[in-house]
C-alpha cells in the first residue's frame, strides 16, 4: 500500500516573526529570519519534489480542525487568544511561540493535517502517511502555546483517534531533540496514550523530561523519557530504540504509533548539540515502521515538528519518507561525507544515560 504525505502551500504563510528571540532590529544589520522559518519544510518539500518521490505518494489534502477537535486539548482562552491575535497584527501566544496576520487558521490546518493523517491510515486508504506540517505542534500546552508551538498537532490527532475513531491504545514516540513537554502534559495521566520522548537533556523546556517523570498517579510508566546527553548520535538513538522504546512499544501493543519528528537532532542543527545524520533518521524510521507491522498492522504516521538547519533537514526528511514509503530516490545526502565513524558508536556517558531510564520504568516494564 502507498505512502500518504500531507501538505498544504497554506503553511509557508506562517509567520512567526523576524528572529527567534523577537530582538528589535539594529540599524547596521539586516533582520535575521526567524530559525523556524519556512524555509525547512519548503526546501523540504521542494526535495521530495526534484528526487520524484512526491509522484509516488498519495497526496492527501489537510482539512481544518474544528474548535471543538483542538479543545480537546487545549483551553477556549488559549484558542480566543490565537484567534485575536491573527485578527491583528500578530504576538506572542505564550513562550516564543509567535502568531502572525492569519495564522490561527493554518494553525487549525496544521493540527487538521494531523487529523487527516490518522484518518487515511485507519480508514486503510494508505498504510502510513508522513504529515509535513507547519507550524508545529508539541510543546503547546493546555493555556499556552511554547517553542513555536500553537497548537499540539500530533496530541489533537491522537485524541481523535481515541474518541472519535474508537481505538483503545495509541503510542506517540517524539524523537525531537527538545522535549515534547506539551504532548506529555496532554496524556500524562491517560493509561490509553503511551508516549516517550528522546530528547537531549536540559535543553528545551529547561529541566522538562527527566527520567523520574513517568506519568501521573493513574498511568504511570506510560511516560517514558530518555534524556540523551549532548553529542548522541546515531548509535546512542538506535540503543535507545532497541533497549527502551521498541520493548516498551512491544508491551503497551498500541492498534496506531505515531512520531513527532523534528529534525533537529541533526548534526548540523543551530539549536542543539546532537549528531545524528539522515541515515540516524533512516534508521529510526526504519524500526518504528518495523514494530508497527508487528503491533499494529503497520498502522504508522510522522508528523514533522523541528528542525532548524535549511541545508541539512531537507536530506533526513528525504530518507525518513524513503524509508517510510520503501521507495529509494536518486538523490543522495551530500552531507554524509562530514560525518565521523563516531556517530555510530556508543559512548559511556550515553549508555548510563539509556540505563537510568531503564531503572526508572523496570517497575513498569520488562527492559
Amino acid at each position: 500500500m502507498a505512502t500518504g504525505l500531507v501538505f498544504h502551500e497554506s503553511f509557508l504563510q506562517h509567520d512567526n516573526g523576524p528572529s527567534l528571540l523577537m530582538m528589535p532590529a539594529i540599524p547596521e544589520q539586516e533582520p535575521q529570519d526567524h530559525v523556524s522559518s519556512q524555509q525547512q519544510i519548503k526546501r523540504s518539500k521542494e526535495l521530495l519534489d526534484k528526487s520524484g518521490l512526491t509522484a509516488s505518494l498519495t497526496q492527501i489534502a489537510p482539512r481544518a480542525a474544528t474548535i471543538e477537535e483542538v479543545a480537546k486539548i487545549h483551553t477556549q482562552r488559549h484558542i480566543d487568544n490565537v484567534r485575536t491575535l491573527s485578527a491583528g497584527a500578530g504576538g506572542d501566544s505564550g513562550q516564543l511561540a509567535m502568531v502572525g496576520h492569519g495564522s490561527f487558521e493554518i494553525a487549525l490546518l496544521a493540527a487538521g493535517g494531523a487529523i487527516t493523517a490518522v484518518d487515511a491510515v485507519l480508514e486503510g486508504r494508505v498504510e502510513n502517511a508522513y504529515g509535513l506540517l507547519r507550524p508545529p505542534g508539541h510543546h503547546a500546552v493546555a493555556d499556552l502555546g511554547m517553542g513555536f508551538c500553537i497548537f499540539g498537532n500530533v496530541a489533537i490527532a491522537a485524541r481523535h483517534a481515541r474518541d472519535v475513531c474508537g481505538l483503545k491504545r495509541v503510542a506517540i514516540v517524539d524523537w525531537d531533540v527538545h522535549h515534547g513537554n506539551g504532548t506529555q502534559a496532554a496524556f500524562y495521566d491517560d493509561p490509553s496514550v503511551l508516549f516517550i520522548s528522546l530528547h537531549e537533556h536540559n535543553n528545551y523546556p529547561p529541566g522538562s523530561g527527566m527520567p523520574e517523570d513517568v506519568g501521573g498517579s493513574k498511568a504511570e510508566g506510560f511516560t517514558v523519557n530518555i534524556p540523551l546527553p549532548s553529542g548522541t548520535g546515531n548509535g546512542g538513538y538506535k540503543a535507545a530504540f532497541e533497549r527502551i522504546v521498541l520493548p516498551v512499544i512491544r508491551q503497551f501493543s498500541p492498534e496506531l504509533l505515531m512520531v513527532s519528528a523534528g529534525q533537529d537532532p541533526g548534526f548540523f542543527d543551530p539549536l542543539a548539540r546532537m549528531k545524528v545524520s539522515s541515515e540516524g533518521f533512516r534508521t529510526m524510521t526504519r524500526l518504528m515502521k518495523g514494530v508497527a507491522g508487528e503491533v499494529c498492522g503497520g498502522r504508522f504516521v510522522i508528523c514533522h515538528e523541528g528542525g532548524y538547519n535549511q541545508a541539512h533537514v531537507p536530506f533526513c526528511t528525504l530518507a525518513i519518507v524513503e524509508e517510510l514509503s520503501g521507495i529509494k530516490s536518486r538523490v543522495d545526502d551530500p552531507f554524509l561525507v562530514f560525518h565521523p565513524p563516531s556517530i555510530n558508536e556508543v559512548a559511556p556517558e550515553q549508555d548510563t544515560a539509556i540505563n537510568e531510564v531503564i531503572a526508572q520504568q523496570s517497575p513498569y516494564w520488562k527492559l
